[in-house]
């Protein structure tokens, strides 16, 4: 039984040890829900405002074109019973080569829109990260999840939520307090 006790007496501790070092670790997990800091973070509705401006500005552009064209079409349709097969030919090309060029300058504005977007976005993204990154380092985190939604964090205890605190930091950074 001697021989026994001693490797069982070895595992014991090995486990406990183990348990420790898991409940040590454990609290030392935290994380924060992504998508609550990029709603709450006061940057972003800046940032957001300022692109759906500019892409008002840039849809307008686009508006103003097409509505030239269709007064174009209008007026050529008033108009076409009184031209000559030729006047015809040419008006509709004309027409059609416009509004081929309104579709593609539309295209090139919506792929300028959808890139603007993105690098906004990445720019909120990329303050909140480098804000998580040192607010980790300052407070001697080994890791922060983060949590948006998707599953990756599918339950932790709201100790372990550090998103109000984060949030707080990061928009007492962005207005320089």
């Amino acid at each position: 039984m001697n021989k026994l006790a001693f490797p069982l007496s070895l595992i014991a501790i090995a486990a406990s040890v183990f348990a420790i070092f898991q409940l040590q670790s454990s609290s030392e997990q935290v994380y924060v829900d992504v998508n609550k800091l990029l709603d709450g973070y006061k940057r972003t509705k800046i940032v957001k405002a300022e692109f759906e401006a500019k892409a008002k500005t840039l849809n307008a552009n686009v508006d103003s074109l097409m509505a030239d064209w269709q007064n174009e079409l209008k007026t050529y349709e008033k108009e076409r019973s009184r031209m000559s097969k030729k006047e015809l030919e040419l008006k509709q090309q004309l027409l059609g080569n416009k509004q081929q060029q309104i579709n593609n300058y539309q295209q090139v504005i919506q792929k300028q829109i959808q890139e603007e977007d993105k690098k906004s976005t990445q720019t909120v993204i990329n303050d909140i990260n480098d804000y998580v990154k040192e607010y980790g380092k300052k407070h001697n985190h080994k890791i922060i999840f983060g949590a948006s939604g998707g599953g990756n964090i599918m339950y932790a205890d709201e100790v372990s939520d550090l998103t109000q605190e984060i949030l707080e930091g990061l928009n007492a950074e962005f207005e320089g307090k």
